[in-house]
């Protein structure tokens, strides 16, 4: 993990844990995490190839120019990505331990950068794990971006994260990265990927911290 909030999450998560193989979905305090709240979000992955956002933070939403509660965390993940995140996010689940995913973030015009996402596996209402604590930071310089939203995602490699060996094995990264035009044009939702990126940046938002506290911590503690 390259970012310093992949390493505050995970901490956060296996300090929850409490002697758990993980910690529940209530167990989450946003405010221990209020520094990257806005870039946090809750998966749903009971079905792996196709997890769900349960939740997720206003950065992140502007990030990708779009409220992504509700929508598939698959949906602008190029073909083969896809795939494989489906089968890494199950393998997870089942080792009960953290993904680290390193990636390149690419805008309609070609603009890239490298994100780094960081799940870690967690229940809800005790039951078996079937969710993810999410984190996704850009590592590169964000002026690439030159203020549009990411449209499309290719990822380069993962990891599992262990406490006693927080770089654990990468699985096989994909094929080298294409053109990202070539990207766009090959991805299924290509055409609507376009039309979200094409509109203009939206406008900044006054947020007040103690309101989306107190939301989230509802929806936290009672989402089913």
């Amino acid at each position: 993990m390259k970012h310093k909030n992949s390493h505050l999450l995970v901490g956060y998560w296996s300090r929850l844990r409490s002697g758990r193989a993980v910690p529940d979905q209530t167990d989450i305090d946003p405010r221990a995490i209020k520094r990257m709240l806005s870039h946090v979000f809750i998966l749903d992955a009971a079905n792996a190839g196709r997890p769900i956002y349960r939740l997720a933070g206003t950065g992140l939403c502007e990030r990708f120019g779009l409220e992504l509660k509700g929508t598939g965390f698959l949906a602008n993940w190029e073909g083969q990505s896809g795939t494989a995140l489906a089968a890494l996010l199950k393998q997870a689940l089942k080792l009960r331990q953290p993904l680290c995913l390193s990636a390149i973030g690419a805008t309609a015009d070609c603009g890239m950068v490298e994100l780094e996402t960081v799940l870690a596996p967690i229940s809800f209402n005790d039951g078996e794990p079937a969710r993810f604590l999410g984190l996704t930071q850009i590592l590169s310089d964000m002026t690439l971006l030159a203020g549009r939203p990411i449209a499309y995602q290719r990822l380069v490699a993962s990891t599992l994260v262990r406490e006693d060996e927080p770089l654990a094995a990468s699985s096989p990264p994909p094929p080298p990265l294409p053109p990202v035009v070539q990207m766009l044009r090959n991805h299924p939702k290509a055409p609507h990927l376009r039309l979200v990126v094409s509109q203009d940046r939206p406008a900044d938002v006054e947020v007040n911290s103690e309101e989306v506290l107190r939301r989230m911590a509802l929806l936290l503690n009672g989402a089913p």
